[in-house]
């Protein structure tokens, strides 16, 4: 279980902050088809060192996602730019919280190296909320898919953004890079935003994911959901209406899991049939392409799904 205490530089320091006041919340026992083993392969080993020589940061490690083994040793690590430390203090999310450093304005250029160095063909770059920032760090989201494609011009580049609430029109800036996915997850149903999702709004959210349709509908959109918090399934099929309406290609959906007792507590295990039973129903609503399992994530088995969303489109476009 991840700790909420940093060390660094030497110190002791709450990862979370704002979350030391709160009662312990209770865990539940992870059933058997949640259960992954520790990281071991050579693989691992050689894509740990990459990042680190390149000093970056990866939300692989800094959310716990219960994937890394098994995606590490294929070098498919998920970049998380902008620093390591996010100024929104969601209740679900193992991302330190705080106020960020600078923007390191090497980073897209170490970026692009590193993805070219591990021979990526399909990348994802997602990154820590940035309110702190005027355009909530649009312009250095762009800087880093212009550097990827200079470094890696062959590589297929998903994105993975904060809301950019309140930040006028900065997600333009992103979606103008062109990146060939642009993700945004919704992450849970309205009725649990304040408790789940409190610096967020979920109608802006879901507005985000509509405007890249509407400024350059060439681009896939992506959007994820967590269950297990508490929500109804009637919840999560508006979701899917809700998405729908903003022309959301693919869905996501996966089990939340509780990273510390300070954390929200996981309601209960949703099984793989509850799963099946959700994939069933998204793609019937007309999704291009969904993957929901208990350990799918945003960034699970991205390159191979990019794959498959690009033969949907073109499966769809040519009326087969």
């Amino acid at each position: 279980m991840p700790t909420l205490v940093n060390k660094k530089d030497g110190a002791d320091r709450p990862r979370h902050p704002e979350k030391q006041g709160r009662e312990d919340t209770p865990l539940l026992r992870k059933p058997s088809w949640i259960r992954v083993k520790a990281p071991t392969s050579e693989g691992y080993v050689e894509t740990q060192r990459i990042v680190r020589e390149a000093n970056l940061v990866t939300v692989c490690e800094e959310a716990g996602c219960p994937n890394i083994g098994e995606c590490w040793t294929k070098k498919h690590a998920t970049l998380m730019i902008m620093g390591d430390t996010c100024t929104r203090a969601c209740s679900f999310c193992n991302v330190r919280t705080g106020m960020p450093g600078p923007l390191d304005t090497d980073e897209p250029r170490r970026v692009g190296e590193t993805v070219a160095k591990m021979g990526l063909g399909h990348v994802v770059i997602t990154s820590v909320d940035r309110d702190d920032l005027a355009d909530g760090g649009a312009d250095h989201f762009a800087d880093v898919v212009k550097a990827i494609r200079l470094a890696a011009p062959k590589a297929t580049i998903e994105i993975l953004t904060p809301d950019f609430l309140r930040k006028g029109d900065a997600a333009n800036i992103v979606i103008d890079a062109k990146p060939d996915v642009f993700n945004h997850n919704l992450e849970t149903v309205p009725r649990l935003y304040l408790s789940i999702r409190p610096g967020s709004r979920y109608y802006h959210s879901l507005r985000l994911l509509e405007r890249v349709k509407e400024r350059d509908p060439s681009q896939f959109t992506k959007s994820g959901l967590m269950v297990g918090l508490g929500e109804a399934k009637e919840e999560v099929m508006q979701v899917m209406d809700d998405m729908r309406s903003a022309g959301v290609d693919f869905l996501t959906i996966g089990q939340y899991l509780q990273p510390s007792r300070k954390h929200a507590a996981v309601d209960r295990f949703v099984t793989p049939e509850e799963f099946a039973t959700y994939e069933t129903i998204a793609k019937s609503k007309g999704f291009l392409l969904v993957s929901a399992s208990p350990l799918t994530r945003s960034s699970y088995h991205a390159d191979e799904d990019f794959a498959k969303l690009r033969a949907a489109r073109e499966a769809q476009l040519s009326g087969r």
